[in-house]
């Protein structure tokens, strides 16, 4: 038997939109208010979906600990309380909400082995949610 598990984490972080390959007004024109060479925050609610087969002894896909201590120690102590700015894997790309999914999913592609990774889905408010689930490189 397969089953789907979804976990949710919340963290927050700060970040503005905005593209070196751009000039000031486009940046502007793309970007909105998003683009305050301040910067804005929000409270993000991570979601995880993994999947896999039930295991018969414990009746679960996995571990939640396994899966906690892995998001605590790989994302959410290299994105809590951050300006994604600064953080390396925005080092060339725009951290945009999409973007941020990408490289949450990829790190958990790489590294979260106890099941399969179906998707990270991403609430930046209530009104915008991104989801990934592979797919297509990350870009770097």
């Amino acid at each position: 038997m397969k089953a789907h598990l979804t976990r949710r984490y919340m963290f927050s972080a700060s970040h503005r939109l905005h593209s070196d390959a751009m000039s000031e007004e486009e940046n502007k024109a793309t970007y909105g208010k998003c683009n305050n060479p301040y910067g804005h925050g929000h409270n993000y609610a991570l979601e995880i979906t993994v999947s896999g087969p039930v295991d018969e002894s414990t009746g679960m896909v996995c571990n939640l600990t396994d899966l906690d201590s892995f998001v605590e120690h790989e994302i959410l102590d290299r994105f809590h309380l951050q300006n994604l700015n600064t953080v390396p894997e925005f080092g060339q790309a725009v951290p945009t909400t999409e973007n941020l999914s990408a490289f949450i999913y990829d790190i958990l592609q790489r590294g979260f082995t106890h099941a399969h990774l179906e998707k990270v889905r991403i609430e930046e408010t209530m009104m915008n949610s991104f989801e990934y689930a592979g797919g297509n490189e990350v870009r770097r």
